[in-house]
């Protein structure tokens, strides 16, 4: 089967970008170096092309039901203009998928959900196949190939958003009154958008979404480093942020929000596909805990290496891994006994065989 292409396909392959397959998409992983665009971002700013995430778009009148009742946050606390986490759980509570829920600004309640990247069909028919059985009045939509995405991310995200945005959308509300997790209609370039402030890279930043035929013109309102998938890894890396299928996979390794540190995700007060078992879960604890480790001796952690204690005593394994661009040193993230996750303790990291010196930490290592 061929891989999806993103609207700007052509534009990356213009610009030298070396690409790779994500979620049945090709997509840019890297355009100049992985380090050159992870410091880009952590010192000015880069623009990501995320075309490859979904979004399902929620509508009809029991919406904010059907909404509520599939996803684990509080919907219905959201105004207009609001961002919300949230997880997707199954009737054991073991995540899914986590997603990025927009109410969107309008006065009827409609919502457009990002699940991960080539979640859509999955995502889709797990709502209209729920809607059908409830009996609710809501449209279900895939809107995956109706928008492009774009991440603007790093301390200059902001001046650059702000000079990107059309000088009848620039004046004080534009971008600066623009609160974190909050999103609104914005013209860009001439073409309106919807803008949050929202990211996947520890930084202050925005994403787009842009109509899918007008993708280049707004890609090329910011003057910028474009950055591929590689960097938006070490980024999210740093500072702490799950990765689907890596970090959490219902069948490969099966989590629930507690275990991978989310628990502030999930409203025990709103009724939800897996909310019975969550409380469950929550009451006893988790049996391991997602937690950052650091290697302090040579070698990079990568997924799937073994956490052994000092005797060799395996208490959990790496799930994420690379050489820090910020830090300059060999960082992961991955699940530990719980006894075994508080922060300094010394473990070990088996890299190829061989029991490597690490240390617990907190999985944000940005300490911001």
């Amino acid at each position: 089967m061929s891989l999806r292409q993103p609207p700007l396909a052509a534009v990356h392959e213009a610009a030298g970008a070396d690409a790779t397959e994500f979620g049945g998409w090709e997509m840019p992983v890297e355009f100049e170096s992985i380090t050159t665009e992870h410091r880009a971002v952590r010192e000015a700013a880069g623009i990501f092309d995320v075309s490859h995430m979904s979004e399902i778009e929620v509508g009809g009148p029991d919406a904010e039901a059907l909404m509520q009742r599939l996803t684990s946050n509080d919907v219905a606390a959201l105004d207009p203009g609001d961002v919300q986490y949230s997880m997707i759980t199954d009737d054991e509570g073991i995540i899914l998928d986590d997603t990025v829920v927009y109410r969107l600004p309008s006065e009827t309640p409609e919502y457009l959900f990002v699940p991960n990247a080539g979640h859509d069909q999955q995502m889709l028919d797990r709502w209209t196949r729920r809607r059908d059985e409830w009996g609710l009045d809501a449209t279900v939509e895939n809107r995956t190939e109706t928008y492009a995405m774009f991440a603007v991310q790093g301390p200059d995200a902001p001046g650059l958003v702000a000079d990107a945005v059309d000088a009848a959308d620039a004046d004080d509300e534009a971008v600066d009154d623009l609160g974190r997790f909050e999103a609104d209609y914005r013209s860009i370039a001439g073409v309106e958008c919807l803008l949050s402030n929202t990211g996947y890279t520890g930084e202050d930043g925005f994403e787009v979404l842009a109509p899918w035929e007008d993708a280049e013109t707004v890609w090329d309102a910011f003057d910028c480093q474009p950055c591929g998938l590689g960097a938006r890894d070490t980024l999210r890396i740093e500072a702490g942020f799950l990765l689907a299928g890596q970090d959490f996979d219902p069948e490969e390794n099966p989590r629930n929000p507690y275990e991978a540190g989310v628990g502030f995700a999930v409203d025990l007060d709103t009724e939800f596909v897996g909310r019975d078992a969550l409380a469950s879960a929550k009451e006893a604890g988790p049996a391991q805990r997602f937690v950052g480790i650091r290697l302090l001796d040579r070698g990079v952690p990568r997924h799937g290496y073994p956490v052994t204690t000092a005797d060799g005593e395996r208490i959990g394994e790496v799930t994420s891994g690379t050489m820090s661009p910020t830090l300059s040193e060999p960082i992961g993230l991955g699940y530990v006994d719980v006894e075994r996750a508080d922060a300094g303790t010394d473990v070990r990291v088996e890299v190829r065989g061989q029991a490597k010196k690490a240390r617990v930490e907190s999985p944000n290592f940005l300490d911001r």
